[in-house]
């Protein structure tokens, strides 16, 4: 359930094969469990990370299991496949949510009564009312210019 980049343990690395072979009623039959940490806090999530995947041929069968198409795996992640394929060190990090200690600690109910720069559902900001119009001046000091 974790994005494509997330190692699985290595205990689940034998049921990737059989994942393929299983009726799509069946799909969620072996648990493949991901090397992925949360810290949580009086049972809130406060942070997060993961290991990723650092072999080239594990990520490629990831790939093909979500059933992307070699063209697009190629076109958007080509760079990374190459790139693993001269070896990679196992590897992780770990993101930390300050905005979610603060609602703890604030004794918030909601995450959008204090994080810095809340934006609607329809990813509207009320305090910068991003997003908006660019001017003729912004584009042109970037050096850009619209088609339609």
């Amino acid at each position: 359930m974790h994005h494509p980049f997330t190692a699985p343990k290595e205990e689940a690395i034998p049921l990737l094969e059989k994942l393929a072979e299983l009726p799509k009623d069946k799909k969620d039959a072996p648990k493949i469990l991901s090397r992925a940490y949360d810290l949580v806090l009086n049972g809130h999530e406060i942070g997060g990370g993961s290991i990723r995947i650092h072999q080239r041929d594990l990520q490629e069968k990831i790939f093909s299991l979500l059933k992307i198409p070699a063209q697009e795996v190629e076109e958007k992640f080509g760079f990374l496949l190459e790139s693993l394929g001269y070896g990679a060190p196992p590897h992780g990090g770990f993101a930390f949510g300050l905005d979610r200690l603060v609602m703890i600690l604030t004794g918030s109910n909601s995450i959008r009564d204090v994080i810095a720069f809340p934006m609607t559902q329809k990813a509207f900001s009320p305090l910068t009312n991003a997003p908006t119009s660019v001017s003729e001046r912004q584009l042109k000091e970037l050096h850009l210019k619209l088609e339609k």
